[in-house]
């Protein structure tokens, strides 16, 4: 027998607002977040890098009956532009998903102790400061019970092959996660990284041989298996929940076990 559904003022998340930033396309850790979130009640707006990611993204968006607005967060005043929306919208903020990632090509194809000066600050700044500094535009608006989460990899613990110059960028970002839970702890904001397995998303594309990362991933994980979306969405919105208060500073990994054996 079926369980009845549950009215919407019971719903996890009902009465949340939420900013999920990095939406791509229907593969999308964003999108499996933003799914997730939705599903268990809460308010969204969401964005996507620019127009020409917008016949991708306003679909989804759609569905949702959720706002999308542009934002490259490496072009003057539109993070700053997004984060006034997002309140004038939902009229406050009580989390925000950061599921932003990039590093030029050539440098991530190439050694770390190649890289150029210029193509790790890149790579640092969309990467890894856009968090530090969405926590500062959000922070006015984020109150006790509120959340923050970001999207990392194992890459950032573990020299993994072809991960390259992300590898010491997702480090720097778990470590802005402890910084920032520090720092916003005493307003009762918590911040997380969720670090999800590998997931065929158009980001990892990018990545060296990303097929056999995935297939080692899959054949040595205690599960045996790669992770969803779903389950990252899950994990993600379980987090900026209630269920989740006493918890900030860490790094949450769902990856079917993959980081316990490796």
């Amino acid at each position: 027998m079926s369980r009845p559904a549950l009215a919407d003022s019971m719903l996890p998340l009902s009465g949340r607002r939420g900013l999920v930033l990095g939406v791509a396309n229907a593969h999308s850790i964003a999108w499996g977040c933003a799914e997730a979130l939705h599903a268990q009640g809460a308010a969204l707006v969401l964005s996507c890098l620019n127009e020409k990611a917008r016949p991708w993204v306003q679909p989804l968006a759609d569905t949702l009956g959720a706002p999308l607005i542009d934002c490259n967060v490496e072009v003057e005043g539109e993070l700053e532009h997004l984060v006034a929306q997002a309140v004038e919208t939902l009229g406050g903020l009580d989390f925000v998903i950061h599921s932003i990632a990039w590093a030029p090509l050539a440098e991530l194809h190439g050694r770390v102790i190649d890289s150029s000066a210029a193509g790790f600050a890149r790579a640092m700044t969309v990467s890894c400061h856009s968090l530090a500094a969405l926590a500062r535009l959000c922070e006015p608006h984020l109150g006790a019970g509120s959340a923050l989460v970001t999207m990392t990899y194992h890459g950032a613990e573990e020299a993994i092959p072809h991960y390259g110059l992300m590898g010491p960028v997702k480090a720097a970002l778990e470590s802005t996660v402890r910084y920032l839970a520090v720092e916003l702890g005493a307003k009762g904001v918590r911040v997380h990284a969720v670090s999800p397995g590998p997931v065929p998303t158009r980001a990892a594309s990018g990545i060296e041989d990303f097929d056999d990362l995935m297939a080692t991933a899959a054949a040595e994980s205690p599960l045996r298996r790669l992770v969803t979306l779903d389950e990252i969405g899950a994990l993600t919105a379980f987090l900026v929940g209630p269920g989740a208060s006493g918890m900030t500073g860490q790094t949450i990994y769902v990856d079917a076990g993959f980081h316990a054996v490796r």
